[in-house]
């Protein structure tokens, strides 16, 4: 608790010498009730917090408070599986400790940039037999209803508004997860296996495929 009350002060006393305006809470109750209070554009949320942790509070965000609002998750838990737990509750971005300030500065930035330039897309996105409703957030292959979690979503939004393109790992980085630097983790690896999974597994049309030492395509193929 003592930690990540000496982190929370670092990070508000720095972000407002950027110019950047912070409510800081200490515990995941009283963060939760200042989001459902007043709208925020970046959320910066330890993992470790007193009663609640960052990861239910993420979850609480975004399915009980609905909120789409950017969240940057901060934690000492660096491997793989923790980055992809948290990023599964709903997280946009994650930051190990320890970590340089102007590292977070540059996250908090490209969060804050991404959530003002999202611009109108159409409603439905179609590609051969699957099919997303962005207004309902479903997703449908030859009818059935596949379930994703809120990163395996925005990555197969991502995939469908550019149908037909090789997709670097640094392509999907900066457009899904809204940097513009390497995690150094195969996390990016990771989802497209999860969203493959559940998108090809069962259908004889595979349509998100490997370009090796290139990417991937969302395209027509065996």
């Amino acid at each position: 608790q003592t930690n990540t009350h000496t982190t929370g002060l670092h990070v508000e006393k720095g972000l407002e010498e950027n110019g950047m305006n912070v409510i800081l809470a200490y515990d995941g109750e009283t963060g939760l009730s200042l989001l459902d209070q007043q709208e925020f554009s970046v959320i910066v949320l330890d993992v470790i917090l007193p009663n609640i942790n960052g990861w239910d509070v993420c979850q609480r965000i975004r399915k009980q408070l609905r909120l789409k609002t950017p969240v940057l998750m901060l934690t000492a838990l660096s491997s793989t599986d923790n980055l992809v737990k948290g990023l599964d509750q709903g997280a946009d971005d994650y930051l190990a400790k320890p970590f340089k300030f102007q590292e977070l500065l540059a996250r908090v930035k490209a969060l804050d940039r991404r959530n003002r330039n999202q611009i109108a897309s159409p409603s439905i996105l179609k590609f051969e037999d699957l099919e997303m409703d962005t207004d309902q957030k479903m997703v449908k292959r030859a009818g059935k209803v596949i379930k994703l979690t809120s990163r395996e979503y925005n990555l197969l939004e991502f995939f469908l508004k550019n149908p037909h393109k090789v997709i670097s790992t640094m392509d999907i980085l900066e457009n899904v997860w809204g940097v513009n630097f390497d995690f150094g983790t195969n996390v990016v690896d990771v989802y497209v296996n999860y969203l493959r999974n559940k998108m090809d597994k069962n259908f004889d049309t595979k349509i998100i495929q490997t370009v090796v030492g290139m990417g991937y395509i969302l395209r027509s193929g065996s």
